[in-house]
């Protein structure tokens, strides 16, 4: 294995573990820990998550984690809910975020007229583009990706990537050290195997 410290937090979100399984598939070994401390020691951090925002938010106020999540100094990446409890305000539950990113996160809504018979939620690959951040390299431009969500963040100053469903919204952010994907990198083949080794390697 990799000799890298990194930890996935753990809370009472899923998909913990299969983040944790793409990781080992890499050559990277990880610890799931709630630990205040070795959090904030580690050389990475990744929030992931699977679940519903203010549920989640609650808990994470409640645990400490969201201070501690807000104060990390080394690269962070969020995972789907991850990425949207990174933003200002979620619609899901009406509850206020982290606010690493100054971004509200929306349901989607479906057009008047469907006539391509598009659904809520969100499953499935799409592609990403307009790449900005250290997570992708060229090679990534227009690359498929794995997606399963019915709220979205719109476009904004730390829009990283870009993906097309019902419209245009933000698939990946980045601030400073925070990284984050609304799609899923441990779901999404060599594509997202690369972009978590591109985190990684920051």
């Amino acid at each position: 294995m990799a000799k890298q410290n990194i930890v996935i937090i753990k809370y009472n979100a899923g998909n913990i573990r299969s983040v944790n399984n793409a990781l080992l598939r890499v050559g990277y070994d990880a610890e799931i820990t709630a630990d205040p401390e070795k959090i904030r020691s580690a050389d990475k951090v990744i929030f992931p998550g699977v679940g519903e925002a203010s549920t989640t938010m609650r808990y994470l106020n409640d645990s400490g984690l969201a201070d501690i999540i807000v104060s990390l100094k080394q690269p962070v990446l969020g995972i789907c809910l991850g990425m949207q409890l990174m933003g200002s305000f979620s619609e899901e539950g009406g509850v206020k975020c982290l606010g690493v990113f100054n971004e509200e996160v929306r349901k989607f809504k479906l057009p008047d007229t469907n006539s391509d018979n598009l659904k809520i939620p969100h499953m499935g690959w799409n592609r990403i583009f307009d790449l900005k951040s250290d997570l992708f390299d060229a090679s990534l431009e227009g690359q498929y990706v794995y997606f399963v969500h019915s709220y979205y963040v719109a476009h904004g100053v730390d829009t990283a990537a870009t993906t097309d469903y019902i419209l245009n919204y933000s698939s990946a952010l980045q601030k400073d050290n925070f990284f984050a994907t609304q799609f899923h990198p441990e779901k999404s083949g060599p594509v997202g195997q690369r972009i978590l080794e591109n985190f990684l390697k920051l």
